[in-house]
């Protein structure tokens, strides 16, 4: 049986589908409500329902106790509506509303999609999930105290790993281990969400999404958010790559192509190799952009990569199309001088 539920202060609503707790419903719909753990334990998701009423479901005693529930509190990872129902709750609206969290994870899984991109798959601790917007990304700490940062190629709604794309980069501290040495079940430490590059959901403008090589990761997590909850803004995806194998994953955003209309994709290539044979765009990717559009006044802009496209896009989008200067929104990967890791 599905369930109104109305959230305060914002009289947000959505329904909840089945036997949907009420934060499964709120992330299906949209609406990042706080969480952690998500089966009970953190506490993080508390919220007071205000009308209605709910099975509070499977918690831990210490994350909601018999108190809180005298005073109309509920664990909204685990409550269920019995009725239609009104809670109050702190809506996330922007990334300084989701804490930062030090944690340990482990590698679960690696797979090698190219000779030098693998992309890894982190679990966390059992009680424990990482709350994040499409786009972020997170700090692995290093033995030496140094860090590298990564983008989180996952969408929030999949969050039982974390998604990193990582290119090795010869000499690269962390990523020469990545490379030669790292195993599956190894443990690794990481700080955040960190970041204010993600998809702004507020608005109704068509998107032009940007990548170069690794940069296609944040861009992936845009999408699959976009996609998942519903969105019918106009996404134009350009990924840029050096060689057709440097385009490691291109056959996911022709998957999206296929199944969405209103998601269209672009693979360019600067140095296609003679083996290519490459009968596709060439060239600079965002000068790919340049001979797309006249006018980019009424679009948004997210573009990730390389430091050198992220500037030439912004420069010429803003300078040359049109763009709003506030509506380029983008996440540049850097090069650390000493270790040559990518970095933020």
């Amino acid at each position: 049986m599905s369930h109104r539920i109305t959230i305060k202060p914002s009289n947000h609503a959505f329904t909840t589908l089945g036997d949907e707790t009420i934060l499964e419903a709120a992330l299906r719909e949209g609406f990042a409500l706080p969480y952690g753990c998500r089966n009970g334990a953190c506490g993080a998701c508390k919220g007071v329902v205000l009308e209605g009423s709910v099975d509070y479901g499977d918690y831990q005693a210490s994350a909601l106790s018999e108190h809180d529930k005298q005073m109309g509190k509920a664990l909204f990872c685990c409550a269920r509506p019995q009725s239609d129902i009104v809670i109050e709750v702190k809506e996330i609206g922007a990334a300084k509303d989701i804490p930062i969290k030090t944690m340990p994870c482990r590698v679960q899984h690696i797979e090698r999609p190219s000779d030098d991109v693998i992309v890894m798959y982190l679990k966390l601790p059992a009680n424990e999930r990482l709350q994040f917007l499409s786009g972020q990304y997170i700090d692995i700490l290093l033995k030496d105290g140094k860090r590298r940062s990564f983008s989180l190629a996952n969408a929030p709604h999949d969050d039982e790993y974390l998604q990193l794309h990582v290119r090795h980069l010869a000499g690269g501290q962390f990523t020469d281990y990545a490379f030669s040495a790292m195993r599956e079940k190894d443990i690794l430490r990481f700080e955040g969400p960190h970041g204010s590059f993600f998809l702004r959901e507020d608005s109704d403008k068509p998107m032009i999404l940007l990548a170069s090589g690794t940069g296609f990761a944040p861009i992936k997590a845009i999408v699959e958010h976009a996609l998942h909850i519903g969105l019918k803004r106009t996404m134009i995806l350009y990924w840029g790559a050096r060689t057709r194998k440097d385009m490691y994953l291109p056959e996911l955003p022709q998957k999206w192509q296929a199944e969405h209309a209103n998601f269209t994709f672009y693979p360019v290539l600067s140095e296609p190799a003679p083996d290519d044979n490459w009968s596709g765009r060439t060239g600079y990717v965002h000068e790919a952009v340049l001979d797309d559009f006249a006018d980019l006044s009424a679009y948004q802009v997210y573009a990730c990569g390389a430091p050198a496209m992220v500037e030439a896009a912004h420069r010429a989008f803003i300078g040359e199309r049109g763009l709003p200067e506030d509506q380029f929104f983008s996440d540049a990967f850097f090069v650390a001088a000493a270790t040559a890791d990518k970095s933020k």
